[in-house]
């Protein structure tokens, strides 16, 4: 996982803190969105992601904050529940798009091009951003 972070830090151009959570925080979302057996191929195959994703989105971690959880209570998730989410902690747009295709482009040469287009494929929205 720390290759991802360092990677996500560098060209994104955000702290290793922000880009871990941020990484943590889109890999749960997937997590909880995509089509089950991809995304499950995909995070088993990226090493450290599924402890990621436990640490930032768990029940009691602060995934998501208030902010996360009134999203989830007024039913407002998908793609932009993520980006309000991500703004949050302090991302604009621009670094939401390179957090996502980074983030994607990794996940590819884990996991493999067919896994990686079948999440993003089960995710409605979510092309446009990667």
């Amino acid at each position: 996982m720390n290759e991802l972070v360092t990677r996500v830090a560098e060209n994104v151009g955000i702290a290793p803190e922000t880009a871990e959570k941020a990484i943590g925080m889109m890999l749960g979302f997937l997590q909880r969105e995509a089509a089950d057996g991809p995304v499950a191929r995909m995070i088993e195959a990226i090493p450290g992601a599924a402890d990621l994703v436990a640490r930032f989105n768990g029940e009691g971690s602060g995934g998501g904050g208030l902010l996360g959880g009134l999203m989830k209570a007024v039913g407002g998730g998908g793609v932009m529940g993520l980006g309000q989410q991500l703004m949050s902690q302090g991302l604009g747009m621009g670094e939401i798009t390179a957090l996502a295709r980074e983030t994607i482009g990794y996940a590819k040469e884990k996991a493999g091009e067919d896994v990686v287009d079948e999440v993003v494929a089960s995710v409605p929205g979510l092309s446009q951003f990667v």
